[in-house]
C-alpha cells in the first residue's frame, strides 16, 4: 500500500494495513533543522521559493519518515496576501504577523483579496505542482487557515472576540470574506496537485470562545469549506482544533470534515467519545517529540496506536528544533504496527 493509498483509505474509513504517520504542514509544520541541514536549504528562504519549499517537505518525507508532504510551513500566507504585515522569521522560527491589515472590523472593505498570481500564495501553488510531479505516491496536503484564525490575523483579536458578542453581523461579515478568500487559495492548491485539505483554526478553540460561539461562528464556516472541497473535487479534509475541546462537548461530531485532529491535552479515547464516527488524528505531544528520547517516543506512539487512533500525528506539529531521530522513532514504530487481517 502506498503512502497516498494508506492516508486516503484512512480518511475514507476504509481498510488499511496500518495507521499512517503524517504531519500536515501549515501551523502543524513538519520541518526541522536536521532536515534543513540534510537537504541544503532552510527557512526563511523556503517560504518564498517554490523549489526550496518542495525540497524541504520532500526531505521530511524521505529522511524523517513522515508519510506526506505538505505546504505552506506556517499560517500567515493568507493574512499577508490580504494586507497584514508578516515577518518571515528565522531558521528556527516560523513567520508571524507583525501588523494587522485593518484597525477595526468596520474597515473590512480595505482588505485585499488574495492574488494567486503573486507573492507567497503563488509560491505555494507552484510548489504543489512540483510535489505532484516528484512524489506521485506521496499524499500532498494543502494547509489552510480557518476563518476565525484568519480574522484574528487581520484585525486585533480582542476586537474580533468582542464582536462575537457585541457586533455579530460584523464578525460574520469578516468570517465570510476570510473564508471565501481561503477557498480560492485552496482551489488553486487542489488544482495544482493537492490530495488532501487540512484546515487549522487555533483561534477557534473552546478555551477562547466557548461552545455557543463555536456553533455560530466556527462550525458553519468549517463545514462549508470541507463540503466545498468534497463536492467540487472529491477531496477529503482534516480539521484541527487546538486547546481543550472537552469544553465544546459533542459539537465536534457535527463537523463535516473526514478527520478531526486535536491538542495533546485531549486523549484519543476522549476524542472518540466527543466525535463518534469521525476519523481520529493525533495525538503525540509536540513537547515530548522535541524534548523526549527515542525510547520514550516509541512508548507514546504505541499508546496512541493501542487506543485506536486512525491517523498518527504530532498533536500540534513539530518544533523546528526537534531531533530527526525522534521523528524517525515514531515512524518506525508506526511501520511495525500492522493491523491484524
Amino acid at each position: 500500500m502506498t503512502q497516498k493509498e494508506r492516508l486516503l483509505n484512512a480518511l475514507g474509513a476504509k481498510a488499511v494495513d496500518r495507521a499512517p504517520f503524517i504531519c500536515p504542514g501549515g501551523m502543524m509544520t513538519m520541518i526541522v533543522t536536521d532536515v534543513m541541514d540534510a537537504v541544503g536549504c532552510s527557512w526563511p528562504e523556503a517560504h518564498v521559493d517554490s523549489k526550496k519549499m518542495a525540497e524541504l517537505t520532500l526531505g521530511a518525507n524521505r529522511l524523517a519518515g513522515i508519510e506526506n508532504v505538505g505546504l505552506p510551513f506556517c499560517m500567515t500566507v493568507e493574512a499577508e496576501a490580504m494586507g497584514a504585515q508578516v515577518e518571515l522569521g528565522y531558521r528556527e522560527s516560523e513567520p508571524r504577523v507583525t501588523r494587522y491589515a485593518i484597525e477595526k472590523l468596520a474597515e473590512i472593505d480595505q482588505l485585499t483579496p488574495i492574488d494567486l498570481t503573486r507573492g507567497r500564495a503563488k509560491v505555494c501553488v507552484d510548489a504543489a505542482g512540483i510535489l505532484k510531479e516528484k512524489a506521485a505516491e506521496v499524499p500532498v496536503i494543502a494547509n489552510l487557515i480557518g476563518p476565525v484564525s484568519l480574522a484574528t490575523s487581520l484585525v486585533d483579536p480582542l476586537l474580533y472576540y468582542r464582536a462575537l458578542r457585541r457586533d455579530k453581523e460584523a464578525a460574520h461579515r469578516l468570517n465570510r470574506f476570510a473564508m471565501e478568500n481561503v477557498l480560492n487559495f485552496g482551489d488553486a492548491l487542489v488544482e495544482a496537485g493537492a490530495d488532501v485539505i487540512c484546515i487549522a483554526d487555533p483561534g477557534a478553540t473552546g478555551d477562547l470562545i466557548g461552545r455557543v460561539a463555536f456553533e455560530e461562528f466556527v462550525l458553519p464556516y468549517l463545514n462549508e469549506m470541507t463540503d466545498h472541497f468534497r463536492r467540487r473535487y472529491r477531496k477529503p479534509s482534516i480539521v484541527h482544533i487546538c486547546g481543550d475541546v472537552n469544553r465544546l462537548g459533542t459539537v465536534l461530531q457535527h463537523l463535516s470534515a473526514d478527520a478531526v485532529s486535536v491538542d495533546s491535552v485531549v486523549g484519543i479515547q476522549q476524542l472518540q467519545n466527543l466525535a463518534p464516527g469521525k476519523v481520529t488524528m493525533g495525538n503525540i505531544s509536540t513537547y515530548t517529540l522535541e524534548r523526549g528520547e527515542p525510547a520514550k517516543l516509541v512508548k507514546v506512539t504505541e499508546q496512541c496506536l493501542k487506543h485506536g487512533v486512525d491517523i498518527l500525528a504530532p498533536a500540534c506539529g513539530i518544533s523546528p528544533k526537534t531531533p530527526m531521530k525522534n521523528i524517525q522513532a515514531v515512524a518506525e514504530t508506526a511501520a511495525r504496527h500492522h493491523k491484524a487481517a
